[in-house]
């Protein structure tokens, strides 16, 4: 009986078990149940939405950028299409073992390791590296055929940015880079369109017009719905809107020009800007030395960029756009016209130039102390007279002559179309109290208005703004802003938009006082300080020699050339006009510490006559004489411009 009680209590518990299980079950299909509506009644929608985006992933496709070409069609910057092999950092890799692995599938030479270090530190936060540039198929087969080895490593098609003339223009042109953390953060301030519009962009304008102009040369992009696997790799393209090309870049800058000025210069140091003084059109924008921008494309090597960012000749510095100098006597000539705005000296004065001017206990020079005896206004500029200078800035005064210069450009910027302009210095009163601290530093002294009017002092210009001042000068006060980009042509149309210059308020100067000045400028090639260099011309050009010193010379003391460092030594400058009675072109030119302007930057403004107004280039013989700083007497024949192939072409040197 008791062994009966026993089998049922546990059959008993056994029946509890079970319902207990059966209604665990229930309750779990319950759930099951519910949450299945939840999902598929009241979610639908929703994760139906979001199982299709898992299934299509959105591709953006980066447009070609636009090319940049001359006044004449010549190609400065255009793309072309290579392979690269990219790294995507993981966290807690071994990037040197797997770059080692690597290298015995590809070619990987220290400098790319080298280059992929410092885009490392560069670029954090990168979605990925490339380690090798530029693959050949073989070595994209190579590499595919054991793609598995490698997790985090893939082979890329890349759009990359060629300059074809090297270093032809390329302070004009400047370079693109990767994007880097600041300009990503720069880029969040954009509107939302042009961010979506650089999603899968990696490389921008860096400098030049290729910074200026990065939004037009960019395109618009565009992107590719593509359907993927569970393991994210692409199955079928679904879908697709093709990327809008970047618009073309027309450039007024004439390339076979600037590569002639460029190779004038050799291997010395300095800045020219010519422009057309009736539209502000910039005909060459030269700055020596140059650099290669190829360098830059795909990130440049350390060793490359020490030696271009440490050379004592800062190749970096666009010196027409952003180097400063003193303008020497080429000041003059707008000295000559302040003074004829203001009535403070008439045309006929005579200054009696006995080689110094004394000034309280301080006596200011002419150069070898040498005078010129009785000079007038014309005779001033001919001969390039510092006391008659002297004395006239005496007469003005530094506020007066601030007053009447600035409007010619002086000491402002002057809106040309590429970034990153100086201003320069034009002296008054207000500008030293406001850039010095101490009291005594903020006063004017009056013999520190003396050496102004020869160009000296506190005065530093840029080239642009010489050769911007010599245009309104000579063209009877029409002003323009300077500008470098001529048309911008939509690629898919071929439609061309001019870009105008921008006409400034013209400068009231009196026709004849225009003319004393031109007739004085054309005197200074007839007869004055660049008569050698404009022997034979058969046009007739006006122009204003200047020396300015790089480094101050103590009281007593005379400069020599010789005992100083040739970093120290004077800059030849010059300005110039051609045809002088109707300019077409204007010009200035600075050759770094070559001495006497009619002797090392006139040759120059020459050859660049030559060229716009008669279509000749230099004979070799002529070349290496201005690269040398070397007039000769005759020139030797010319050749004809059209017969001289561009650097990069069969033929060139």
């Amino acid at each position: 009986m008791t062994e009966l009680r026993d089998v049922e209590s546990e059959i008993g518990r056994f029946r509890g078990r079970v319902l207990a299980a059966a209604g665990f079950v229930l309750l779990a299909f319950c759930l099951l149940a519910g949450r299945l509506v939840h999902l598929q009644v009241f979610r639908h929608e929703e994760l139906a939405t979001q199982a299709e985006a898992n299934r299509i992933a959105v591709v953006p496709i980066v447009p070609n950028r636009g090319l940049i070409v001359d006044r004449n069609g010549v190609v400065l910057a255009t793309n072309y299409s290579a392979y690269t092999l990219e790294i995507t950092p993981q966290r807690g890799a071994d990037l040197e073992a797997l770059i080692d692995e690597l290298a015995g599938v590809v070619s990987i030479e220290p400098k790319d390791r080298r280059r992929f270090r410092r885009l490392q530190e560069e670029l954090k936060g990168a979605e990925s590296l490339p380690i090798r540039t530029r693959l050949s198929d073989e070595e994209v087969a190579r590499f595919m055929a054991q793609r598995f080895r490698f997790p985090g490593v893939d082979v890329k098609a890349r759009l990359f940015r060629s300059y074809p003339l090297g270093e032809v223009g390329s302070h004009l042109l400047g370079y693109i880079g990767r994007i880097n953390q600041a300009e990503k953060k720069a880029m969040e301030e954009w509107e939302e369109e042009e961010q979506g519009n650089y999603k899968g962009t990696e490389y921008i304008g860096k400098l030049g017009l290729e910074q200026s102009y990065e939004k037009v040369l960019h395109g618009t992009a565009g992107f590719e719905e593509v359907e993927t696997s569970a393991g994210g790799r692409a199955v079928r393209r679904l879908n697709s809107h093709p990327p809008t090309p970047g618009d073309k870049l027309v450039l007024s800058v004439d390339i076979r020009l600037q590569a002639l000025v460029e190779d004038l210069f050799g291997q010395r140091r300095g800045a020219l800007v010519a422009l057309d003084p009736r539209s502000g059109e910039v005909l060459a924008f030269v700055s020596k030395p140059t650099f290669d921008p190829n360098l830059f494309v795909d990130g440049i090597d350390v060793e490359s960029w020490r030696e271009l960012n440490e050379s004592i000749d800062k190749p970096l510095l666009n010196r027409a756009l952003r180097g400063t100098y003193p303008p020497g006597s080429t000041f003059k000539p707008f000295m000559a016209m302040a003074a004829l705005n203001t009535g403070k000296r008439g045309p006929g004065v005579v200054i009696n130039d006995g080689g110094t001017f004394q000034f309280g206990n301080h006596t200011f020079r002419s150069h070898g102390d040498k005078g010129l005896g009785p000079v007038d206004m014309h005779r001033s500029i001919v001969r390039s007279s510092n006391v008659y200078y002297y004395s006239l800035a005496n007469e003005m005064g530094v506020d007066l002559m601030h007053e009447q210069l600035t409007p010619f450009g002086f000491g402002v910027k002057t809106g040309i179309d590429i970034e990153n302009e100086v201003t320069g210095v034009l002296p008054s009163t207000e500008w030293k109290r406001r850039n010095y601290k101490r009291p005594e530093q903020q006063r004017w002294y009056a013999g520190e208005t003396i050496s102004l009017g020869i160009g000296q002092g506190y005065n530093n210009f840029t080239m642009l703004q010489l050769a911007t001042a010599t245009a309104t000068l000579v063209s009877g006060g029409q002003r323009y802003k300077p500008r470098l980009v001529r048309e911008v042509e939509d690629v898919l149309s071929g439609q061309r938009q001019r870009v105008s210059s921008e006409a400034l308020p013209p400068l009231p100067l009196k026709p004849e006082h225009v003319d004393i000045i031109r007739k004085a400028l054309q005197g200074v090639t007839q007869e004055g300080t660049s008569t050698r260099s404009f022997l034979g011309a058969p046009y007739l050009s006006g122009g204003k020699t200047g020396t300015a010193q790089a480094v101050g010379v103590k009281a007593g003391e005379k400069y020599n050339a010789a005992k100083l460092e040739e970093h120290k030594r004077d800059h030849a400058l010059y300005i110039a006009a051609a045809p002088i009675d109707n300019p077409s072109v204007v010009l200035a030119v600075v050759v770094e510490n070559a001495g006497f302007g009619g002797d090392a930057a006139a040759p120059i403004a020459r050859r660049v006559f030559d060229y716009l107004l008669l279509g000749q280039y230099p004979s070799e013989e002529d070349l290496a004489g201005v690269r040398e700083g070397r007039i000769l007497t005759p020139i030797g024949t010319p050749r004809r411009a059209a017969d001289i192939p561009l650097p990069g072409q069969a033929g060139a040197p």
